[in-house]
């Protein structure tokens, strides 16, 4: 990774070599078995390209920190910012000196002050890409304001060891499935 800072947005918008410069940043060492992509995805349950494109949102979120005021991220970019705090020396040394200034992450000290501001500073964050790189950000990673917070308060950490997961759909569908599987039986054998 250069060790240049990346230039504020002109006119609004981030230069071209700029744009370039941040997407090639990596995270991680390049030569681990385990890529922090790699890594991400396993840890998110996210195919490798969606994770890989994770990634890329979050280096655009890290820049429109510095350049566009207070940011708020997607769950996902989140994540991503989650990860890349526990490569420690990458984060603090070679990214921070590209972008010029230290990121912080700070929680939500929660109640409905904080979360009025938190969408709010979303829906900025949102506006603001759009300016700086010239197009809307992609929903499946930055879902609308409403979408992004209508999910926080139902978010757990799972253990997939002690834990499956099945989603409402497929328990409806296996309801379904069992409701007209007895009605179907007990018609077979003449209860109804």
């Amino acid at each position: 990774m250069a060790a240049d800072v990346l230039g504020a947005p002109v006119d609004g918008a981030i230069s071209i070599d700029d744009h370039r410069a941040l997407l090639a940043i990596t995270i991680g060492p390049q030569q681990a078995d385990l890529s922090f992509e790699q890594r991400l995805a396993h840890e998110q349950g996210w195919e490798l390209g969606f994770a890989k494109r994770a990634v890329q949102e979050y280096l655009r979120f890290a820049y429109l920190c510095v350049h566009a005021g207070p940011c708020t991220p997607s769950v996902e970019v989140d994540q991503v910012w989650h990860l890349h705090l526990t490569y420690s020396r990458d984060y603090w040394g070679p990214f921070t000196q590209m972008l010029g200034q230290t990121l912080h992450h700070g929680p939500t000290q929660g109640g409905e002050a904080e979360d009025t501001r938190y969408e709010a500073q979303y829906a900025q964050t949102l506006a603001a890409y759009t300016s700086v790189f010239g197009r809307a950000p992609p929903a499946d990673l930055w879902p609308p304001a409403k979408e992004r917070f209508a999910s926080f308060p139902h978010q757990r950490w799972v253990d997939l060891r002690k834990h499956t997961l099945t989603s409402r759909r497929t328990l409806a569908l296996i309801g379904a499935g069992l409701f007209f599987g007895g009605l179907a039986l007990g018609w077979s054998f003449g209860t109804f």
